[in-house]
């Protein structure tokens, strides 16, 4: 569901939801008022476009807890004007499930709903800067991705296992992008680099984690997180 006071915007929201979220429903409303006649509907998303207001402002605030209480089972996300660290915590800490600045590509914001949609956590990754200070996600891998020439010996042979070493902040804002499954050139464009650099640091990641392509870097560095590996 899609709420959005602005008839132009979300006529085109609802237009491209429609053509890149095929099997889904999707109803339209204004605004949060007279919400009842979806009480008891199967409702698994519902798009709030709260424009500059911020999250803490007191109609927003209400819409998000009438949301709740009405569609309990369905994720809310956020859509705003605003692209900051904070308005983007601020959303999360109220038990937004996604949140989305109208600053990021079509691309980005449909890879991020579909993983709201698998019940999963969308919010921006930090623009990191040339100097790699942080300030401030839709591809599937192709089939090179999947099945990478192996990094270490080239014979084809599988490198024995070695213990993974930390990556670096730019590096772990990179393989953030690659669990979101985004192509070299969506990273670049959400990380402020090249997309030689984002491949060098792909390959730094697989060296590190001792994977043979992208795909299996993710699920490797996954499984360490969750205390498998």
């Amino acid at each position: 569901m899609i709420i959005e006071q602005h008839v132009l915007a979300r006529t085109c929201i609802l237009n491209i939801l429609k053509k890149e979220l095929t099997g889904f429903e999707i109803v339209e409303m204004a605004t949060t008022s007279g919400l009842n006649w979806l009480s008891g509907r199967d409702i698994r998303l519902i798009a709030l476009n709260i424009g500059h207001k911020p999250i803490t402002d007191p109609s927003i605030e209400e819409s998000l807890a009438l949301l709740a209480e009405t569609c309990p089972k369905a994720s809310i996300a956020v859509l705003s004007n605003r692209d900051d660290d904070a308005t983007a915590s601020a959303a999360m800490q109220r038990g937004v499930r996604g949140f989305f600045p109208t600053s990021i590509p079509v691309e980005v914001a449909i890879a991020g709903l579909r993983l709201v949609l698998a019940g999963g956590v969308y919010r921006p990754l930090p623009i990191v800067g040339q100097n790699g200070a942080s300030g401030h996600k839709a591809g599937c891998p192709d089939a090179s991705d999947l099945f990478g020439t192996n990094e270490g010996n080239g014979d084809g042979r599988i490198v024995p296992e070695k213990p993974m070493v930390d990556l670096t902040p730019r590096e772990q804002h990179v393989l953030e992008a690659l669990q979101l499954g985004l192509p070299n050139k969506l990273i670049a464009v959400r990380l402020n680099l090249s997309e030689n650099t984002v491949k060098m640091h792909i390959q730094r990641i697989m060296r590190k984690c001792s994977a043979h392509n992208r795909t299996e870097a993710v699920v490797r560095w996954s499984r360490r997180a969750n205390g498998h590996a």
